[in-house]
């Protein structure tokens, strides 16, 4: 029976002659041959697995219902309270995909990891004062077990705006609303300001704002370390990878006064492997733009900014990837986003 399940030739060799047994006779040679039997016999069985299938533990998932492009702060972000507010464990599967595992090129690791809430529009000012506790009660959100607590190591101090003659009511119009929304900024006229930090030239300076609280900056390695350890242990999954290719279906409708539009849905994410040819799709729900200085090349890949002009598909994302600064000991490049606005930093103590 063993001979008609064995490859053609295996059992030669198997049966050896051993003295004392009368000519003619065989007996098995047991030793060392009883677990290459099983192994082959076992290979070639059905419904056992074969050792010569190609390991695929590192390709990302065939279906997700959400696939977040970066693994930054932000994707991270959006992967932990997409978790978080599940209905029940596992309702909702999440793939981060990340194209760099050492992140030596992603903002969160290139920024000073700093805090304000000094803007003008309501949104952002409630966004960053929920920050504020989220850093200061960072256990309470991303305790592991068995896993050492975090030490974001949050340094607070405000931030320092200044405002010419001719921004000096727009200023004032900003600390107003941000008041309203609970945040803790005062108003310094020049005087006020020179008793304050004596070193600073006020020449030009007409008034200065300046955050009483919840403002500072922080190690933000330690909050990416944190969050990506969190999503972990929460059943998010990984994949170092760089998206190429987004596939989708459209569809016409029509609007309330009947006009016709074509609505697009993205269905399939194409995920080219590192450091290989090949990708692999992943069928998904929904798609999240986390990448950073690099949002504007991945919403390119859904068609964002190639419809009629003047309209939202129309509009290229206004975000790209610049080198701002060189470091000649390194010889590397820090890269940051090209913004309208400029950037602010706390006052150091």
């Amino acid at each position: 029976m063993i001979r008609r399940v064995l490859p053609h030739g295996m059992g030669r060799g198997l049966l050896t002659r051993r003295p004392g047994t009368r000519r003619g006779g065989f007996s098995l040679d047991w030793d060392g041959k009883v677990s290459e039997i099983k192994k082959k016999i076992k290979s070639i069985l059905p419904g056992r697995s074969c050792d010569l299938l190609q390991d695929t533990s590192h390709l990302p998932p065939e279906h997700s219902d959400v696939v977040i492009v970066g693994g930054g702060v932000l994707g991270l972000s959006v992967a932990y309270w997409l978790k978080k507010l599940e209905s029940r464990r596992g309702a909702i599967r999440v793939l981060v995909v990340e194209r760099d595992h050492t992140y030596s090129q992603a903002s969160t690791g290139l920024s000073v990891g700093g805090i304000c809430q000094q803007f003008s529009l309501p949104e952002n000012i409630q966004l960053s004062l929920f920050s504020a506790s989220f850093l200061r009660n960072i256990n309470e959100y991303l305790a592991v077990v068995d896993a050492p607590p975090l030490d974001l190591r949050f340094n607070p101090s405000g931030y320092l705006l200044l405002a010419s003659e001719k921004d000096a009511a727009a200023m004032e119009s900003n600390v107003k609303v941000q008041r309203q929304e609970g945040a803790k900024v005062s108003l310094m006229s020049p005087d006020q300001l020179r008793n304050k930090f004596p070193w600073i030239n006020t020449e030009g300076v007409a008034l200065a704002s300046y955050g009483m609280e919840d403002e500072g900056w922080f190690d933000p390695w330690c909050l990416l370390q944190g969050l990506r350890r969190k999503v972990q242990s929460l059943g998010v999954l990984f994949c170092q990878g760089e998206v190429t290719r987004f596939v989708s279906s459209s569809q016409r409708m029509l609007t309330t006064d009947d006009k016709a539009v074509v609505l697009k849905r993205i269905h399939e994410v194409h995920v080219k492997m590192d450091r290989s040819l090949e990708y692999q799709p992943v069928e998904c729900a929904i798609v999240i733009n986390a990448a950073g200085a690099w949002s504007a090349q991945i919403a390119a890949l859904a068609g964002v900014g190639e419809g009629p002009p003047g309209t939202l598909q129309g509009t290229k994302l206004p975000v790209e990837p610049r080198k701002s600064r060189k470091n000649r000991t390194r010889r590397t490049w820090k890269w940051t986003m090209i913004s309208s606005r400029t950037r602010c930093g706390p006052i150091w103590p």
